[in-house]
């Protein structure tokens, strides 16, 4: 996602701030890693922040350098409970008006039937590419019959993800509104089939019950 934003009128600024996140990183996680736990979380909202705002700065999208902040920092410096707490709070208290920022940006009004016949060529792609990669790799693993389709279909939960990268291409103007809508309506189809299909992936056929008389256990 970096590359494709890049900017050449500004790829000074975007330079600039790849190589300053790399030595800037390094310190973070050795500032982090020596303070309490508690401590941790506010200076990581700070580094979360700072990364944010100057990865807009540069030219690349805020959620980039949101997310380039988050690699860097290990998941087991945290403690869980807080961190699922956290979670659930952001995704009841942001997560409704994300979805509704973003369901105001599709549009219907020119060529409605080209955007379902768009979104149903991504779909198509989008779920026979992983199935078919997916099976190609359990064919050279030797993975038991039904895994890689099982696994094929759990990659299709990319709702949340594709509607990030739909946003920043679309306020970066890379694809137009339509597109947009195409994409939105991909990414919800394929994530919303991925839960029953995985179901059926994974039935395994019962056992009939064995008729053979039961026998006195033996010393």
């Amino acid at each position: 996602m970096a590359l494709i934003l890049l900017d050449w009128e500004r790829i000074g600024r975007q330079g600039l701030f790849l190589c300053g996140f790399g030595g800037a990183a390094w310190l973070v996680r050795r500032l982090v890693h020596r303070l309490p736990e508690r401590d941790r979380w506010y200076v990581s909202l700070v580094w979360l922040l700072a990364c944010a705002f100057l990865s807009d700065w540069a030219g690349l999208h805020f959620m980039v350098g949101a997310f380039l902040a988050g690699v860097v920092l290990d998941a087991g410096w945290y403690d869980r409970a807080r961190m699922d707490a956290l979670r659930e709070h952001v995704l009841f208290a942001y997560m409704p008006v994300f979805f509704l920022s973003t369901g105001l940006k599709t549009t219907w009004s020119l060529g409605a039937e080209t955007v379902f016949v768009v979104a149903a060529m991504l779909m198509v792609a989008s779920v026979g590419g992983k199935l078919l990669g997916v099976w190609l790799a359990g064919r050279l693993l030797g993975w038991p019959q039904g895994d890689a389709r099982m696994v094929g279909w759990l990659l299709q939960t990319k709702g949340l993800i594709e509607l990030i990268f739909a946003n920043i291409l679309l306020d970066k103007q890379i694809i137009s509104s339509q597109m947009f809508t195409a994409m939105l309506l991909m990414a919800v189809g394929s994530t919303m089939l991925s839960l029953p299909m995985v179901r059926n992936s994974h039935l395994v056929p019962a056992r009939a019950p064995s008729r053979l008389p039961a026998r006195p256990l033996r010393d």
